[in-house]
């Protein structure tokens, strides 16, 4: 029998790794989307399916496969997802069509919606409470660094052309890492439940909120695309019902997916408006920069990729010193935002200045602030959430979390698309002035999300104040009672078999 290690720095850096993967995999293919779109001599619309099909499976799983983890045991449901995950990764790289791309993708999306919050709830139960703030650090820097890595890492993968392969090594990559990570999860990371496991799931919960959840994302994912046509404006009413049935259903069901008042509770739902908006502004700054750089200024794909140094060394940076000012809290929060909207609003002035000049060093210093301002909003922000839920409901809390990111990042990009195409109008490829004006016009809208954060941090920080003294002290306890140990079995957490 394998030990839990002392420190539990092994298994999260082993954690760490699904979740760089499945962060990464939404970004890397828009990078590698025309060299694809070549090679399989695929349509518009099948390379929308390829770039899209994952992030609408990813988000429609996620708060299903974080209560798995609960109730049949995170790590074996980490294995699952990542075992997915990995196969799925093989199957898209050896792809002999469009049609047998989208389905692995597809599959993809599942595997990391089972792997990915089993981190959220691994952290909460593994990590004491006085480090926990640092380890919740280092995820949120992950997710941060995964994004920026995926364009970056996508181009360089294209333009290597790794025997003559194109593309398909930007999936290849994850076969070994995904192997290495299966083999040093049995090996390092313990076993753990949800107190009161060993029921069934509720299967009832999970069918509608899937329904529910595919009638929210399928639209925002796909309406741009397909030119918003009717039923991508009925599909949300539709959505609102669905979700009532959902609520009506948790009431009843005796091992709910999500308990219907943690919804209610004001600091988890700011948080979670909060998320929503921070993520809407990350997503949809990604694609504006790739389409921008490449369609307006002419970069090839490792050209694009390099664009974004400066905004990832800022947000490393930033991440790193986060990490250690964890303690202050929404001063922090606060800071970020406002560092982002600098570097939004010094983007809008560097584009519009530059006019038919406009190139990558025009970009930079603004990259730079945005980066920074990310990195001390993002890196801290996953932590102060998940701090105000207790910990038998971290992986209830974790799966609609990671859901708020992904549903946010899909309404930035329909939002700063519609908007982005909207001032491109016809303007033809290396048109850097009509891009220009098109990239301000999705920066003001950031500024816009900044100032909306701004402007709910203060609610955060009010519920914090009054009740951070009896918080604190559950989370004290529960850091004796999780810690993983050989003698603690009783406390939610098992050594590995």
């Amino acid at each position: 029998m394998n030990r839990t290690p002392r420190s539990p720095v092994t298994a999260l850096a082993v954690l760490l790794t699904g979740v760089f993967m499945a962060v990464l995999d939404t970004f890397v293919v828009l990078v590698a989307a025309p060299a694809i779109q070549r090679d399989l001599h695929a349509s518009d619309a099948d390379v929308q399916l390829i770039l899209a099909g994952y992030q609408l499976t990813y988000a429609i799983a996620l708060i299903t496969g974080a209560r798995l983890g609960d109730l049949l045991g995170r790590r074996r449901m980490f294995l699952t997802g990542m075992a997915v995950f990995t196969l799925a990764s093989a199957a898209c790289a050896a792809a002999p069509g469009a049609g047998a791309l989208i389905a692995a993708r597809l599959v993809q999306g599942l595997g990391a919606a089972v792997m990915f919050p089993q981190v959220f709830s691994m952290i909460q139960v593994l990590v004491p409470a006085e480090r926990r703030a640092r380890a919740l650090g280092a995820l949120g820097a992950v997710i941060g660094a995964a994004g920026v890595a995926g364009q970056l890492l996508g181009g360089l993968l294209v333009a290597a052309d790794l025997f003559g392969t194109s593309w398909r090594p930007v999936f290849w990559v994850n076969v070994p890492v995904g192997l290495a990570a299966l083999v040093l999860t049995a090996a390092r990371v313990p076993e753990s439940r949800a107190p009161g496991s060993g029921r069934r799931p509720d299967l009832p919960g999970a069918g509608v909120l899937t329904v529910a959840l595919g009638l929210l994302v399928v639209p925002l994912v796909e309406g741009r695309e397909r030119g918003w046509p009717w039923w991508t404006w009925l599909s949300p009413v539709a959505a609102a019902a669905a979700f009532g049935c959902f609520a009506a259903v948790e009431r009843r069901a005796r091992t709910p997916l999500l308990r219907p008042g943690l919804l209610r509770e004001r600091p988890f739902a700011v948080g979670i408006a909060l998320v929503l908006l921070t993520y809407s502004g990350i997503n949809s700054s990604f694609l504006v920069l790739s389409l921008t750089v490449q369609d307006g200024l002419g970069l090839g794909t490792l050209g694009a990729g390099l664009v974004y140094v400066p905004f990832a060394a800022a947000f490393f940076a930033a991440s790193v010193a986060a990490g250690r000012l964890a303690r202050r809290g929404h001063r922090l929060l606060v800071r970020g935002a406002l560092l982002s909207a600098l570097g939004h609003a010094t983007g809008i002035t560097a584009v519009l200045l530059a006019g038919g000049s406009l190139s990558p060093w025009h970009l930079a210093p603004g990259l730079a602030l945005t980066g920074a301002g990310n990195g001390l909003l993002v890196t801290p922000l996953i932590g102060t959430v998940l701090s105000r839920v207790a910990p038998a409901e971290a992986g209830m809390a974790s799966g609609v979390l990671s859901t708020g990111q992904q549903v946010g990042g899909a309404v930035g990009v329909a939002v700063v698309g519609t908007l982005y195409y909207g001032v491109l109008g016809g303007a033809p490829r290396g048109d850097a002035v009509a891009y220009g004006h098109g990239m301000a016009a999705a920066l003001g809208f950031d500024v816009a999300l900044c100032a909306a954060s701004l402007a709910l941090l203060p609610l955060l920080r009010k519920r914090k104040s009054r009740g951070s003294s009896s918080s604190s002290g559950r989370l004290r306890m529960s850091s004796k009672t999780t810690v993983p140990s050989p003698s603690r079995h009783s406390a939610g957490v098992r050594p590995p078999q």
